[in-house]
């Protein structure tokens, strides 16, 4: 049902829009042939804000601005034959009242889209957005909104109503484009419509004010071709607000990765040589006449390059920032993994060095972990050892330093810590191992000379020995250089005693 409506509502507008062209209507027929399809896409906007959308409070103001741009024909063709009948109709008029309503009505719904889209703010698609308008501010200026506000014939309403059409659709501009830079992927087909609504309104806008500044009226075609933009752009909104995603316009979606895109380089490519081009269009002409605009648009654009830049620079040291974090910690129990011990090792043997006091490192091994894993499943072992990992490191002290080495294997590096306070430390986490589970440990106390990677050596070994000696236990390891073979000399803890 709500395709079937979207057919027959594009299939009576395309006949309207058709019919208008062909057949030439004026006078207040073609006024209110205009004003009948606003209206129509006003009940459009309001029928599919109730049936396909949760933002109805956004599509509401689309239809206020639709309706009152459309009675804004109707109040003009009644000014022109009351009020006026006899010349051209004042700037401003209370048409244009209605007219200009179009712009702050589209803006709130616009903002309200994409203020419930996005968490939270996105300066970046801002600052985009603004390069972008701030490009094309700079033509508007030069060939519209100077002209109108120079115009002597004008009176200071009426320079501020001339000039408030440009501006309420470099506005426009600037939010659509916005809102197509956070959009999700793929975009909506209700938001194309909407585009292609705006983009039309822009058109009509900007035909209307061509023809004012040369001071040309257009002749009957020319007239007809812009009110049927106008018209179209009437339909296209509705057609938007009837189609099935357009809820999907102020959803959320996942955040994109920090890229810009080729097309999307281009555009702000030709957003920024639109002054250096103006300023050779007007040197070629002999005839410098707007320095101090292009400048200042130049100005603008460099700024703006420049704020863009920065962020792009904060984002990617964020991302690095957080990719050394990841790639510094285990996945499963959130502790250093191997790649961070390795790191974190050596620079404690500095400190231990330099600051003559011993340094410790045990090293823990689940007991019986395969046999848990088989009687209990592979999650169940998962689980074991992320509790007990976090158990671990509640009991350790701030400076000790533990990691996830591999497996059911972890290492806690103990500074200022012998062997003897090493395993006092190591059996104050074997009371904490939860589901009943027992782990074995070996420790080497630092000799001043030996390497890290030989320092963890001689702790696996101890470890070895500990699980030959039947588990659940602490050993420390011997010295460098004594025999290995024979039984270590000392032994931290045994529980098994």
């Amino acid at each position: 049902m709500p395709r079937l409506t979207l057919v027959l509502y594009l299939a009576a507008m395309l006949a309207a829009l058709v019919g208008f062209f062909l057949a030439a209507p004026d006078g207040l027929v073609a006024v209110l042939w205009q004003v009948a399809v606003g209206y129509l896409a006003t009940t459009a906007i309001l029928v599919g804000a109730r049936r396909n959308t949760d933002d109805r409070a956004a599509w509401y103001c689309f239809a206020v601005g639709i309706f009152a741009n459309s009675t804004g024909l109707f109040v003009e063709a009644i000014d022109a034959a009351l009020v006026h009948p006899t010349g051209l109709p004042s700037v401003p008029s209370l048409a244009d009242a209605f007219y200009l309503t179009l712009y702050p009505a589209f803006a709130l719904g616009l903002a309200l889209l994409i203020r419930k889209r996005e968490a939270r703010r996105d300066w970046g698609a801002l600052v985009d957005a603004t390069m972008v308008v701030a490009g094309l501010s700079l033509p508007a200026w030069i060939f519209i909104i100077a002209p109108s506000a120079g115009d002597p014939t004008l009176s200071i309403p009426g320079h501020l109503v001339s000039i408030a059409y440009p501006v309420g659709d470099l506005m426009l501009a600037a939010m659509l484009i916005r809102l197509h830079l956070g959009a999700r992927r793929p975009r909506p087909r209700a938001l194309w419509l909407m585009s292609g609504s705006l983009a039309a309104f822009l058109c009509a806008d900007i035909a209307w004010a061509v023809l004012h500044v040369l001071g040309q009226s257009p002749d009957d075609t020319t007239r007809r071709l812009i009110q049927v933009t106008s018209m179209l752009a009437y339909t296209l909104i509705g057609a938007a607000a009837l189609h099935p995603s357009a809820r999907q316009i102020g959803e959320q979606d996942q955040p994109l990765a920090a890229h810009l895109k080729i097309a999307t380089i281009c555009l702000f490519t030709g957003a920024a040589l639109i002054a250096p081009a103006l300023l050779i269009f007007q040197v070629a002409q002999g005839r410098v006449t707007n320095g101090l605009a292009i400048a200042v648009g130049c100005i603008a654009m460099v700024l703006l390059v420049a704020t863009r830049m920065s962020q792009l620079i904060r984002r990617l040291e964020q991302q690095a920032t957080t990719i050394r974090e990841m790639s510094h910690t285990d996945e499963l129990t959130g502790l250093p993994n191997r790649r961070a011990w390795t790191i974190e090792l050596p620079r404690a043997i500095e400190r231990a060095r330099r600051d003559s006091v011993p340094l410790s490192v045990a090293m823990l091994d689940m007991d019986h972990f395969k046999l848990f894993n088989d009687t209990h499943g592979h999650p169940a072992g998962d689980r074991l050892l992320t509790v007990a990992g976090a158990a671990w490191q509640r009991r350790l002290r701030e400076v000790d330093y533990l990691a996830r080495y591999g497996g059911e294997e972890f290492l806690v590096l103990l500074p200022d810590a012998d062997g003897v306070r090493a395993g006092q430390v190591v059996d104050r986490l074997r009371n904490t191992t939860p589901l009943g589970q027992t782990f074995s440990a070996g420790i080497a106390t630092w000799d001043g000379r030996e390497t890290s990677d030989e320092l963890v050596a001689r702790a696996d070994s101890a470890l070895y020995a500990a699980k030959q000696a039947g588990r659940n236990r602490t050993v420390l390891a011997p010295s460098p250089g004594a025999d290995l073979a024979g039984e270590y000399p000392a032994t931290a803890s045994d529980p098994s005693r």
